[in-house]
C-alpha cells in the first residue's frame, strides 16, 4: 500500500473512532483498537508492517515531551518516593512474575525475561487517555510513574536480548553500571538539550524558528542519549520537565500561541493514530502463529494480563503499608492515599506503544543465524497485553471510579481563582507607578483602572459562586455584545472580498485579529 494511502485510511480511523466513542459511551482508545483490528483484515493493510523505529524515534519523543511539558512539577516533587518506587522497583518485580509465569507456559527463561520487559511499563499516552476522571495527585503519579519506567523497562529488555544472543553475562557490577548508564547518561543528557534550548529560545524572535527548536528538542535528546546507549526516554522526560519550568519566563507569547496551536492537535493524532495501529498489529502477529501456538498464546495473553493486574495491587498496598509502618512523619500521613483510591491507581496500569515498539524490536536472529525463539508468540502476547488492559481496564475504569467515591478534586479552580484574583489586585495597585513611568496619559490609566476592576468583580463573584452578582451579569451581556459586533464585522470584512473591494490577503489579515479577540472572549465566557 502507497504511503499516502495509509495515511489517509488511518486518518479516517482516527476520525470515526473519536466520533463514535461519545456515541458508544465507551473511551476512543477503545474503539481505535477495534477499528486497528478491523483494518487489518483489509489486504492492503496487512502489507504494513509497523517497524518499532517509527514508534521509538518519531512517536514517542513527541508523545513524552508534551507530557512532561503538562505535568505538575509540583506534584511530582511531594510524591517522588512513590513515582520512584513504582518506576523501577515494581517494574524490575512485574517483568520478573511475568518471566516466571511465561516459562511456566514453556518459555526458555531468555524469551520470557524479554516479554516479562515488554509488558511491565505502563504507558504515558494510554494513562492520559483513560485517566482523565481522576484526581490531580493520581493523575500525575500515573503520568510520572509511565514517564520514567520505560527506561527500566529497556535496561530489562536489553539484558535479557543480551543473555538469549549470547552478548551479556549477568553479574550485579555490569546490571548496576547500565542502570546508572540508562538514568545518569538519560537525565545529563536530558540536562545539557534543556540548556541549549533555552539559550537557543531566548535569542530567536521569530515564532518559526523558535517553535522549530522546540520540535527538535525531544528527537535531538532521545539521539542522542541512545547514542551513548543511555535511556531516551528519560533525556525527553528530563529535557521537557526543566523546560516546563523555565519556559514562563523564557518563552514569548506569540511563541506560546503558536506551540499551542499546533502541540495538541499533534500529539492527539499520533496519539489516536498509535491505538489504532496496535490493533493492525495484532492481526500481524495473528497471521505469524500456528494453530497450536495461537492457542498457547491466548491462555498467555489471559495468565500474563492477570499477573499485571496481581503484581500492580500487591505492590501498590504493600509498599503503602510498609511505608506507613516505617515513616510516621506528620507530612507523610498528609500524603496517605485511601484503599478506594489505589484500587483506581491500580486499574489505571494500561501498556501501549512501549511496550509494541519493545515487542517489535526483538532481533529476528541470533548471532549463529537460527531465528530469535518465540519472537512471534512475544509480539503476539505483548499485543493482546495491550489490547486486554485497554479494553478491559479502559472499560472497567470509569466504574472503578464511580465506585470510589473520590471527593471532587477542587485544588485547580482554586489555585486558578488565587492566581486571577492575586494577579488582578497587584496589577491594579502598581497601575500608578507604571503610567508615571512610561508617561501615559492619565484618561488611559482611568480607562485601564476601570477596566481592571471591572475584572476583578468578575473573578471574586465567580469565586463566590454568585451566579445573580450584578458584575457577572453586566460581563455576560458584554461579551455577548462584543462577540455580535465581532461576528457582524467579519461578516461585513467577507462581504468586502466578496465585492471584490479589499483582497484575500487584507481578509486573512483582518479575520486573524478578529478570531483572537473572539477566542479570548469565548475563552472569558466558557469559564463563567
Amino acid at each position: 500500500m502507497l504511503g499516502l494511502e495509509l495515511v489517509v485510511v488511518l486518518g479516517v480511523a482516527v476520525l470515526a473512532g473519536n466520533v463514535l466513542a461519545p456515541r458508544l459511551g465507551v473511551a476512543p482508545p477503545v474503539v481505535l483498537l477495534a477499528l486497528g483490528a478491523v483494518l487489518g483484515l483489509v489486504p492492503a493493510v496487512r502489507q504494513a508492517q509497523l517497524p518499532p523505529d517509527v514508534v521509538l524515534l518519531l512517536f514517542l519523543p513527541v508523545l513524552l515531551y508534551w507530557e512532561s511539558l503538562t505535568t505538575s512539577s509540583r506534584e511530582i516533587r511531594s510524591n517522588l518516593r512513590g513515582i520512584v518506587l513504582l518506576s523501577t522497583v515494581l517494574v524490575i518485580l512485574t517483568a520478573w512474575a511475568v518471566a516466571v509465569a511465561g516459562h511456566a507456559l514453556g518459555l526458555p527463561w531468555g524469551p520470557a525475561w524479554v516479554l516479562g520487559a515488554a509488558v511491565a511499563p505502563t504507558d504515558a499516552t494510554a494513562v492520559s487517555a483513560l485517566a482523565g476522571s481522576l484526581p490531580r495527585r493520581q493523575v500525575t503519579v500515573l503520568r510520572a510513574e509511565s514517564l520514567v519506567n520505560d527506561g527500566t523497562a529497556l535496561v530489562v529488555y536489553g539484558l535479557a536480548v543480551g543473555l538469549t544472543v549470547g552478548e551479556e553475562h549477568l553479574t550485579l557490577p555490569r546490571v548496576g553500571a547500565l542502570f546508572l548508564l540508562a538514568y545518569g547518561g538519560g537525565a545529563a543528557v536530558g540536562v545539557a538539550v534543556a540548556w541549549v534550548n533555552m539559550n537557543l529560545r531566548r535569542r530567536l524572535e521569530d515564532p518559526l524558528l523558535g517553535n522549530l527548536v522546540m520540535i527538535l528538542a525531544p528527537f535531538t535528546a532521545y539521539l542522542l542519549a541512545e547514542t551513548v546507549h543511555a535511556s531516551g526516554v528519560l533525556a525527553v522526560v528530563v529535557s521537557g520537565l526543566i523546560m516546563a519550568q523555565v519556559a514562563p519566563r523564557l518563552i514569548r507569547a506569540e511563541h506560546r500561541r503558536q506551540a499551542l496551536a499546533f502541540w495538541p492537535l499533534a500529539t492527539f493524532i499520533i496519539n489516536a493514530a498509535l491505538f489504532v495501529l496496535v490493533g493492525v498489529e495484532l492481526q500481524y502477529a495473528l497471521r505469524h502463529m500456528s494453530r497450536g501456538d495461537l492457542a498457547d498464546a491466548l491462555i498467555a495473553v489471559g495468565v500474563v494480563s492477570g499477573v499485571l493486574v496481581a503484581v500492580r495491587f500487591a505492590f501498590l498496598f504493600a509498599s503503602a503499608y510498609l511505608i506507613r509502618a516505617v515513616d510516621r512523619r506528620p507530612e507523610q500521613r498528609l500524603r496517605r492515599m485511601s484503599d478506594r483510591a489505589r484500587t483506581v491507581s491500580g486499574f489505571a496500569g494500561f501498556r501501549g506503544a512501549v511496550s509494541l515498539a519493545v515487542a517489535l524490536s526483538v532481533p529476528e536472529t541470533l548471532d549463529s543465524g537460527a531465528p530469535f525463539p518465540d519472537r512471534s508468540f512475544i509480539v503476539f502476547v505483548t499485543s493482546g497485553v495491550i489490547v486486554v488492559t485497554l479494553v478491559g481496564q479502559g472499560l472497567l475504569l470509569p466504574r472503578v471510579v464511580r465506585w470510589a467515591r473520590l471527593p471532587r478534586d477542587t485544588s485547580v479552580d482554586e489555585e486558578q481563582l488565587l492566581a486571577e484574583t492575586t494577579a488582578t489586585e497587584e496589577a491594579v495597585e502598581a497601575l500608578p507607578r507604571l503610567a508615571a513611568d512610561l508617561n501615559s496619559s492619565p484618561r488611559a490609566a482611568e480607562w485601564l483602572r476601570q477596566e481592571y476592576e471591572a475584572q476583578l468583580a468578575v473573578v471574586r463573584a465567580r469565586g463566590e459562586g454568585a451566579d445573580g452578582d450584578p458584575a457577572l451579569l453586566h460581563n455576560r451581556h458584554y461579551t455577548e455584545l462584543r462577540l455580535a459586533l465581532i461576528a457582524h464585522k467579519r461578516a461585513t470584512v467577507v462581504r468586502l472580498r466578496d465585492e471584490q473591494r479589499i483582497d484575500d490577503t487584507v481578509l486573512r489579515r483582518l479575520q486573524t485579529t478578529l478570531d483572537y479577540e473572539e477566542v479570548r472572549l469565548a475563552g472569558t465566557a466558557e469559564v463563567e
